[in-house]
């Protein structure tokens, strides 16, 4: 009989991404129940005030949490949701194990079983319950490849081939996506570009922003494009591109859109700029190229044609979960 986890869903994307990459790898013991989490406004407290209760919790929109039996576990996919996975194991009186994706903070860690954390973010804590991943774990696989070529193929069919994908981040916090940088990213496309000619297929980000946005599309707007950017309103292309693409620009501030890319099994290039990147972020930027699963973007030559390493952390979690049991 499989056992249950129950998967706190939030309303940050990229968490909800990486808890469905680590589906895959644990559906065959476990009976995956999805909890849509929507909060209030005292979800902005600290978790050492939110503690181990639903405090922040939108009981009216979320789903029901009270009812019993409960699961065996639980997966926690942010920082928010750590002390509603506290609130469960208590309310169990410790049956349920707590799975937590990324570092909660220090408060109550040594009551979670399992703390998946990156390895860029080694040396905030230690203890036996933390499990250490290059990046995260990511929703690609060759089964949503395969659906996603089939559907995308006949659409980019008319761009001059090979297909470079471009995918565009921005602002991190108090760090702007500067100007300077919009131009240094589109004189790195153009790099690739005068290498391999084609189509490009870009898309951006809200944290993008306008001026940068035209900044870049200005700057390649001779080039063969299929275009995703932000606010435009037709079907979401990214599998596509990950599913089409020869290769793929990636800029280094999203964790889950450059493991995504990495999860693709194509040459991946990285784009770090200047001034940008936060320590953490070129931390995580070089776990990806040490371990072969990205190439600095002004490293590149047309001689990488070969897919780099295919990165999947889900396989090494979803074992370390069962071993829980």
């Amino acid at each position: 009989m499989k056992k249950t986890i129950w998967a706190l869903m939030d309303d940050r994307a990229g968490s909800v991404g990486q808890a469905k990459g680590i589906f895959p790898a644990i559906e065959d013991e476990f009976e995956i129940v999805e909890k849509k989490i929507v909060y209030n406004r005292l979800a902005a407290l600290p978790n050492i005030l939110r503690g181990k209760t639903l405090i922040g919790v939108c009981r009216r929109e979320s789903s029901p949490l009270k009812n019993e039996p409960f699961p065996d576990a639980v997966l926690s996919i942010s920082r928010r949701t750590a002390p509603i996975a506290l609130w469960l194991k208590k309310a169990s009186k410790g049956k349920t194990k707590i799975i937590q994706l990324m570092f909660p903070g220090k408060f109550s860690l040594k009551d979670i079983d399992l703390v998946i954390m990156p390895e860029h973010d080694r040396g905030k804590a230690e203890g036996d319950n933390l499990f250490y991943i290059t990046g995260c774990p990511h929703r690609v696989s060759e089964k949503l490849l395969k659906e996603a070529r089939e559907k995308w193929e006949p659409i980019f069919a008319k761009l001059p081939k090979p297909l470079t994908a471009v995918m565009v981040g921005g602002a991190i916090k108090k760090k702007p996506f500067s100007a300077k940088n919009a131009h240094l990213l589109a004189d790195a496309i153009l790099y690739v570009h005068n290498q391999v000619s084609g189509s490009i297929l870009i898309t951006s980000s809200r944290r993008t922003g306008k001026e940068a946005e035209e900044i870049i599309m200005k700057k390649i707007g001779h080039i063969p494009a299929y275009t995703y950017l932000w606010g435009e309103k037709k079907d979401n292309p990214i599998m596509g591109f990950y599913a089409c693409a020869d290769r793929i620009i990636i800029t280094g501030d999203s964790v889950s859109m450059a493991c995504e890319a990495c999860g693709a099994g194509k040459p991946v290039l990285l784009f770090r700029g200047k001034n940008w990147l936060t320590p953490k972020h070129m931390r995580f930027a070089d776990s990806l190229c040490e371990g072969g699963y990205a190439v600095n973007i002004e490293e590149y030559d047309e001689e990488q044609t070969e897919a780099m390493k295919r990165l999947d952390p889900a396989i090494d979690i979803g074992k370390k979960i069962k071993d829980l049991f």
